[in-house]
């Protein structure tokens, strides 16, 4: 049914259920799993300090490294991660066009606060506009001690 899986990530807590998802959804389809971090250069991101995009790639290089141990360890077979630059939501939609992406699992919730109020929801972007359907994954609930 899929044969190539995107999983947008950006390292945060909120996409945990995302990223378990997509993992067992490639392990059960044999797919492709494609995972990327988008490095967002259109909000404040001064460039010309030294050493800025290249500690945001190295963030970007880490998550995309914990969802690529994390699948390897669930055997999936074919693993694919890059750390693009750009907006997120239209590098995410480009990554779709450009590897027939069958399945997108993101996340509902990733960065959080005030950013995300005024850039608006990535997820919700993404959703309204990409031909692949979406998978939106909520964070997942915290447990609780029922024995208290």
């Amino acid at each position: 049914m899929y044969e190539q899986i995107l999983l947008p990530t950006d390292g945060s807590e909120g996409t945990r259920g995302a990223v378990e998802h997509a993992i067992n959804l490639a392990t059960t389809y044999d797919a492709t799993l494609h995972t990327i971090y988008v490095v967002d250069t259109n909000v404040g991101i001064d460039a010309s300090v030294p050493g800025t995009l290249d500690t945001l790639e190295e963030a970007g290089e880490n998550a995309i490294d914990g969802v690529l141990q994390q699948a390897e360890a669930a055997g999936v077979k074919t693993i694919e991660g890059v750390v693009a630059q750009g907006t997120p939501h239209q590098a995410i939609l480009d990554h779709i066009d450009e590897h027939d992406i069958d399945l997108v699992v993101m996340g509902t919730h990733g960065r959080t606060g005030l950013d995300r109020y005024l850039l608006g929801s990535v997820t919700e972007k993404v959703v309204r506009r990409s031909d692949a359907p979406v998978l939106t994954v909520g964070m997942p609930a915290e447990s609780s001690d029922e024995s208290s």
